[in-house]
């Protein structure tokens, strides 16, 4: 490797499970897009249609009119499988998650018209520790085509990159609007797509007890229409899961994010809907106490969806960045929050993080401790520093200027202008904040109450493995991860830089 060479960050059996090459892969955004994508996939896939998630609600249609009206995608299902029944329609969702569809007669006909379908089959996933959820969300297509990242094909996820205020289409199956929400996946074909499928049959084996049917598994099968970002990359998947029924622990995932955050030299941007883990916020601090220290910029929802998450994430996330602040370049870290023209937060739900336009990541985990080591996640990722990944850096940073764009209101083209001027990613964001109209805005650290703090600091409500929930609350918290975290970037000052 040359002088100046970068090392790569992704490592086999260090923070993934495997590389493998895409042929070709291509980052979505919103659901808008995806859900657009998803039908046209499972219309064209020939042998199997794998959907592995969190939640799945058959109610919503993938393409809604201004009502947030149209085919059902249970229906829709139903016709593929009429269309073609030779073709395997198979959905597994985490069992408690789903307990709740139970309550919607509608929901119920539609699961019960499957199990008369034999095409069709719909499993609950229980195969995980107690306290644990199956929060992985991915979609195979005949074992060759496969889509990784952090939308649910469920209810009140539908969004374009607009985000339009008082949109119509954003109206749930009770006929209910919702908030603007903004995703991300990707999409993935040939090999890494093969290794996709085998992560599925393996989920799928350990939760029915079963395993798929063997497929012939091969093909192109890329949209026509579709224009690839990345031709010809090594990608890695790494993945968190409990130690369960004989499989043993993997935090893969946690090592990434570790490892990333000691190797960036100038910034990592984070599009992420919690940051609890008191690991990863010790490393950043750690970092913010060099001299050159590299900025860290998070784009988050205002607050969590829903009075448990607020109470568990929220208070957290206030405490982590407040001590953050008190590192000697903590003004290098910033959290913002998206809004429409109108001025309404538009909820962030993407799991995106990319490091110095060298790497970016796509996936199913959030910064909090569950997604480290208790449910069940998958994220991949491209690393420029992959020999076979080669001269991808100006793809990566078109893709976050256009994420940033995004949030902005904005041209990609401007902000790119704005970091070629700046250098600094702060600086450029903070020159393109508007006062009026869709922008990005400083999160409003609000003080939490005594009962929130109690919660947040003992991570109550976020534990980071299935035994952590049963410790004594004096063994347990976030001052403990704080500590581990600032100890392990400590240790491996080589990623990164040592300070002055």
């Amino acid at each position: 490797m040359s002088e100046g060479a970068l090392s790569p960050i992704v490592v086999e059996g260090r923070n993934c499970w495997r590389i493998e090459r895409a042929d070709k892969a291509r980052m979505i955004v919103d659901a808008a897009d995806y859900y657009a994508l998803l039908k046209d996939l499972m219309a064209g896939a020939k042998q199997r249609i794998l959907l592995i998630g969190w939640d799945f609600d058959p109610r919503i249609p993938l393409c809604p009119d201004d009502r947030g009206r149209g085919e059902a995608l249970g229906h829709y299902l139903l016709r593929l499988a009429k269309n073609c029944p030779d073709r395997d329609i198979d959905i597994l969702r985490w069992n408690f998650g789903g307990l709740k569809q139970y309550f919607s007669p509608a929901i119920i006909a539609m699961i019960a018209r499957w199990k008369l379908t034999r095409a069709i089959s719909f499993r609950m996933d229980s195969a995980h520790p107690f306290g644990c959820s199956h929060h992985q969300k991915v979609a195979v297509f005949d074992d060759h085509l496969a889509v990784c990242g952090g939308i649910d094909v469920s209810s009140r996820r539908w969004d374009t990159r607009d985000h339009p205020d008082g949109d119509g289409h954003r109206t749930d199956p009770d006929g209910k609007s919702y908030m603007p929400w903004h995703d991300s996946t990707m999409i993935l074909a040939g090999p890494v797509g093969n290794a996709l499928a085998e992560l599925g049959n393996e989920r799928w084996q350990r939760a029915t007890k079963k395993p798929l049917r063997e497929i012939e598994g091969d093909g192109e099968n890329w949209p026509d229409d579709l224009e690839p970002d990345f031709f010809g990359v090594d990608v890695a998947i790494s993945r968190t899961r409990a130690e369960y029924d004989g499989y043993e622990e993997i935090r893969e995932i946690e090592q990434l994010y570790l490892d990333m955050i000691a190797a960036a030299k100038r910034f990592i941007y984070f599009e992420n809907q919690y940051f609890t883990s008191a690991k990863i916020a010790a490393a950043i601090a750690e970092r913010l106490n060099e001299d050159d220290a590299p900025e860290f910029v998070m784009v988050m929802p205002k607050t969590a969806d829903g009075w448990l998450e607020q109470m568990a994430m929220d208070a957290a996330r206030v405490q982590l960045v407040r001590e953050i602040a008190k590192a000697k370049h903590g003004d290098r870290l910033r959290v913002y929050v998206p809004h429409t023209a109108g001025g309404e937060p538009i909820y962030v739900h993407a799991k995106t993080a990319i490091v110095d336009d060298r790497l970016i990541r796509v996936g199913s985990a959030n910064m909090n401790n569950r997604s480290m080591g208790l449910d069940s996640e998958c994220d991949v990722t491209i690393d420029a520093a992959l020999s076979a990944n080669t001269g991808i850096e100006p793809t990566i940073r078109a893709l976050r200027e256009s994420l940033i764009a995004e949030h902005l209101g904005v041209e990609p083209a401007t902000v790119g202008r704005g970091f070629e001027e700046t250098g600094s990613l702060i600086d450029t964001i903070e020159a393109l904040r508007k006062g009026e109209g869709r922008s990005l805005e400083r999160l409003h650290l609000i003080e939490p109450g005594p009962f929130d703090e109690y919660i947040a600091e003992h991570e109550l409500l976020d534990p980071e493995s299935p035994d952590a929930m049963f410790d004594a609350i004096p063994e347990r918290g976030m001052r403990k991860n704080w500590r581990k975290g600032k100890a392990w970037i400590r240790r491996h000052r080589p990623f990164g830089r040592k300070p002055a």
